[in-house]
């Protein structure tokens, strides 16, 4: 009891009082999070020395983070601290109801505390193993101590920003930044000038640009056709994983459903086909980052329980088998190998299973499954026509659907994520696929709930 009322008295941010935010007020908050998260990545850590995760660019765009900066340490506490409580829920270790209200308000108030826990840990681990060192020096105790500062009020700044998404803005805070990563990454890789060195490439200097649409330039340019299939196959790549994704979101099964007391009108009831939509992926993916951090962390010590690395490249144990390998970029170089194979296989068979196990656990601890989704329905009025209204009827009819599609979903949204990383699209593919999904839903949140509220330019833009 004690305990209980510990987690419903934690700071969390208010809840609007309106039943039914405005547009603007909505988007007004969303766009004030989306600048404090780019204002928070552009502030650097004081008192940071080395930082051996720039490495590991790619996996922060999955992170949400930016490593050096404040937030260094992203969405991962948060997506940590919801792995773990829903595989102890999901194994029966937590006996917690989540179909009742308090028994969800109780989950919920444990995923803050973990999430809290998370940061803390993480922040320690970061800086005494050496993945963000301090400035050498007689200070180098005390800028220790004031990095794990930083990056812990950093955590919070992160968490409590995503509440107010949740509550305030469009969609969630994790989501957002998801999005933020993802949008920033593809333009630098497609539109900068910049060489790798840092200084301005073909055409506004000298050298290859890390923006494929100067790369291209600059592969014709010099006659290297292989530059110039692999840019064009990256361009490409991103395209089809947009199309793909958008064709596979809007697909989905509709369950006819009648208003009981006014006879001869119904609805459709959709259930999407991705049923639990980009969370698995964003769990696995955030799951197989954190491998590669740790494993980074752990080899640095001399430990390695998670694998090798040769230099900045996994080369043994599970965090090879779990890196992007790329046999897109392999067969236009003539370097594909037995070996690539296997270890795209691998990559797949990992993504898949972990998207299909996270879906059918979120199925059980989110309120989508079978018996939360036949109360909504009887809640507004409606019942499946030539059926009794009774819960329990209701419910069975729904598992029907709601279990396999979770499955399937869980399988689909695997493959295309793994498509999407071994591509070797702009960006990381996951990354891509879970924007594209996110945009996508939050067009239809907007579309479904404020239409009539936006100016005449921006309803027919969302039309």
């Amino acid at each position: 009891m004690l305990f209980e009322n510990f987690l419903k008295n934690l700071p969390e941010v208010e809840k609007p009082t309106e039943k039914r935010l405005p547009f603007n007020t909505r988007m007004k908050w969303t766009i004030i999070i989306l600048v404090a998260y780019f204002a928070l990545g552009l502030t650097p850590l004081y008192g940071l020395g080395s930082n051996s995760l720039q490495m590991f660019e790619s996996l922060s765009i999955i992170l949400g983070a930016s490593f050096g900066s404040l937030i260094s340490l992203g969405i991962g506490p948060i997506v940590t601290a919801s792995i773990v409580l829903q595989l102890l829920v999901g194994a029966n270790i937590l006996d917690i109801d989540l179909t009742k209200d308090e028994g969800r308000a109780y989950f919920q108030g444990l995923q803050k505390i973990t999430s809290i826990f998370f940061i803390f840990l993480e922040a320690i681990i970061y800086v005494y193993m050496g993945g963000l060192s301090a400035v050498p020096g007689p200070n180098h105790a005390a800028l220790q101590i004031g990095l794990v500062i930083q990056l812990i009020i950093g955590g919070l700044l992160i968490l409590f920003m995503d509440e107010v998404v949740a509550k305030w803005g469009f969609g969630s805070g994790i989501s957002l930044f998801i999005v933020a990563g993802v949008s920033k990454s593809i333009m630098i890789r497609f539109l900068s000038p910049l060489t790798t060195a840092g200084t301005l490439g073909y055409p506004f200097g000298s050298g290859a640009p890390i923006g494929k649409l100067w790369d291209m330039i600059y592969a014709l340019k010099m006659g290297n056709i292989q530059e110039l299939g692999l840019a064009v196959a990256s361009v490409l790549a991103t395209l089809l994983v947009f199309v793909l994704v958008v064709y596979v979101q809007a697909m989905k099964v509709e369950l006819p459903l009648t208003f009981e007391r006014v006879r001869g009108y119904g609805i459709r009831w959709p259930l999407a086909f991705l049923y639990t939509s980009n969370i698995p992926v964003i769990l696995v993916a955030a799951l197989m980052a954190n491998f590669q951090l740790w494993a980074k962390l752990l080899s640095s010590k001399g430990i390695y329980l998670l694998g090798k690395f040769q230099g900045n490249m996994p080369v043994s144990g599970l965090v090879y088998w779990t890196s992007v390998p790329s046999p897109v970029y392999d067969l236009i170089k003539g370097a594909f190998t037995i070996q690539t194979l296997w270890h795209t296989l691998a990559y797949i068979t990992f993504l898949t299973l972990g998207s299909l196990l996270f879906s059918v656990l979120w199925v059980a601890t989110s309120g989508i499954d079978a018996k939360s989704q036949a109360k909504q329905i009887l809640a507004s009025g409606l019942k499946i026509p030539g059926f009794r209204k009774d819960i329990r009827i209701l419910e069975r009819v729904l598992n029907r659907y709601i279990m396999p599609l979770a499955v399937m979903g869980g399988i689909a949204v695997g493959i295309l994520a793994s498509i999407a990383d071994i591509s070797g699209a702009l960006s990381r593919g996951t990354g891509i696929l879970l924007a594209v999904m996110i945009l996508y839903q939050m067009y239809e949140q907007i579309a479904r709930e404020h239409m009539m509220e936006m100016t005449p330019a921006l309803r027919k833009f969302i039309k």
